[in-house]
């Protein structure tokens, strides 16, 4: 019975962990977006995917 509780305890500690990461990162996005870093970085993306596109197609 205390291993069955154990494994418990682990994945419910396993699941907060991952909760608590994606609210972090969560507010992370807020913080970039508002600073406009998203909008960049996706420019840049755009940007260096063409360039590549150009690259392999001449």
């Amino acid at each position: 019975m205390s291993v069955t509780r154990i494994d418990i305890d682990e994945e419910v500690l396993e699941s907060a962990g991952r909760q608590e990461r994606a609210a972090r990162i969560g507010r992370h996005f807020e913080r970039a977006r508002h600073w406009g870093a998203v909008e960049d970085a996706e420019r840049l993306h755009r940007a260096e995917k063409d360039e590549r596109s150009i690259l392999e197609h001449g």
